[in-house]
């Protein structure tokens, strides 16, 4: 039987995902599936640290800068989409490769989505208008006070998800945790799980220093371009939202890229905290390829 495999990379922003994924690719002949639920966007080009066009064109990447802010993919639609992809993609090759921070959208095609429960729209107004009153941090506080564990590895500075789980929370009466603890859905593929590993140093190092070159290489005026849509839950992401800021007058330039470190850490933190979870997850230093790549061959002979 000719078995199909899907390695899925993981790890936090700024570990080397990308570099490594290409290097992958190549050595294994095949594609990437993004599952950063950022790089999607072509308008968002440098604040999200999209692959180039130099690595795009070293090897092939599905779902980088291929829509428009107007137009958003929610996990669900990402989901089927990169399913059908997959399929295409292991016709021509048994192992595809996919990779991303965004640990809710690996999961959805890896395991598949968790069946949340529908909320009705007085719910949905109740936390809209919380929202509307306290503001994100609004939403914070009430998600930490509801389910403590979710709150530990949502992205905090999503108000959507957020909002999400508060409905269900309301809903229900349950935390929205309680729903993401279901066995994995089967899947045409077997899932090879490896991680990058860096050390928590080098990794805030490593972090500063791509923030400062974003901010060289001109994100401020790629964030000011979008500054009139900075409402979109696209948006509301680091790297944007600190400079909008700004552009409000709020906080200084030199404020706003301390922020954008800052967060950018904690968005890092949150990211290895959902991904620690996953006990299939292998960890490999950053850069150990030739690791990643016995471990893989083995797993293709062994599963």
């Amino acid at each position: 039987m000719n078995r199909k495999y899907l390695l899925a990379l993981a790890g936090p922003t700024a570990s080397g995902k990308t570099e490594m994924a290409i290097r992958l690719a190549q050595l294994f002949g095949t594609e990437i599936i993004s599952a950063d639920s950022r790089q999607f966007y072509h308008e968002m080009n440098i604040g999200t640290a999209a692959p180039g066009e130099e690595q795009m064109a070293l090897v092939n990447h599905h779902f980088v800068r291929h829509l428009s802010i107007h137009n958003p993919l929610d996990v669900a639609g990402f989901e089927k989409q990169a399913l059908l992809k997959i399929n295409q993609l292991h016709e021509k090759n048994n192992l595809v490769i996919i990779t991303g921070g965004s640990g809710l959208y690996l999961d959805a095609v890896c395991r598949g989505l968790d069946n949340i429960p529908e909320t009705d729209a007085k719910v949905r107004q109740e936390v809209d208008l919380i929202l509307k009153t306290k503001g994100l941090a609004g939403l914070q506080h009430m998600l930490k006070q509801l389910d403590p564990e979710y709150y530990k590895v949502v992205d905090l500075q999503n108000p959507r998800r957020l909002q999400r789980a508060l409905e269900v929370c309301l809903q229900t009466g349950k935390p929205f945790s309680f729903y993401r603890k279901r066995q994995p859905l089967s899947r045409p593929f077997v899932v090879i799980w490896a991680g990058i590993e860096t050390d928590r140093t080098q990794l805030i190092n490593r972090i500063n220093l791509r923030a400062e070159a974003m901010i060289a290489s001109g994100l401020v005026e790629e964030a000011r371009n979008m500054y009139p849509y900075s409402k979109l839950n696209a948006l509301k992401t680091v790297g944007y939202q600190e400079l909008f800021r700004y552009f409000d007058k709020k906080i200084s330039l030199e404020e706003a890229i301390e922020e954008i470190k800052t967060n950018t850490r904690r968005y890092a933190k949150r990211q290895m905290t959902w991904f620690r979870k996953n006990k299939e997850i292998k960890w490999f230093g950053q850069g150990d390829v030739q690791g990643i790549i016995n471990y893989v061959r083995s797993a293709m002979q062994t599963i």
